[in-house]
């Protein structure tokens, strides 16, 4: 269980392409990150920067955020949806051509581990038949990290930076009218 309270969120990101998709998924798995996604699962084009920044930037402000280079998206997916072992869960796909978010969300099974699925190239039709739930924030094209921090925002709820984001090197203050950031050795 995560911090806060559900079980285990896991964010897929597929169809990465190193040269065109480099900012969009790095910005990806901070919000993941940022709203309480537990691990992120890079797959297509091997981009080790993405990887150095998502563990950079939980190195600097704490938390427990995996991240991992995923070879064989569908594989996994297979795995996860099958029940085998401890990847067995829920896979949500976040779709403009799905079940409208609001509607979808109380369907979701909060009991499980679950896998947001976050496509990027064309999404292959397996993905649509192995999710639970495929669901649209929206259904006019817009970005997928505005998709996924909605969703997660509307999933997880307010996240609590003392639980959530322990052991960091940096902690921003929110200050109405200035930059306010404390390191470690000032706490």
């Amino acid at each position: 269980m995560n911090p806060s309270g559900l079980p285990h969120i896991g964010v897929l990101r597929l169809g990465h392409r190193r040269d065109r998709d480099k900012r969009i998924t790095s910005h990806l798995g901070l919000t993941a990150r940022a709203f309480g996604a537990d691990e992120i699962h890079l797959a297509g084009e091997l981009d080790p920067s993405a990887l150095e920044t998502w563990n950079s930037v939980s190195k600097r402000f704490g938390g427990n955020f995996k991240c991992r280079y995923e070879e064989k998206p569908l594989s996994f997916l297979r795995r996860f949806s099958k029940g085998k072992g401890t990847e067995s869960g829920t896979i949500v796909h976040l779709t403009m051509y799905g079940e409208p978010w609001k509607e979808a969300l109380p369907k979701i099974n909060l009991e499980k581990p679950m896998v947001i699925v976050v496509g990027g190239t064309k999404v292959p039709g397996e993905v649509y038949r192995l999710a639970d739930h495929n669901i649209s924030v929206g259904n006019q094209p817009h970005s997928e990290v505005a998709a996924l921090a909605i969703f997660l925002d509307s999933l997880v709820g307010p996240i609590d930076d003392l639980s959530h984001f322990p052991d960091g090197e940096i902690r921003v203050i929110p200050n109405g009218i200035r930059k306010q950031v404390m390191t470690f050795e000032e706490e």
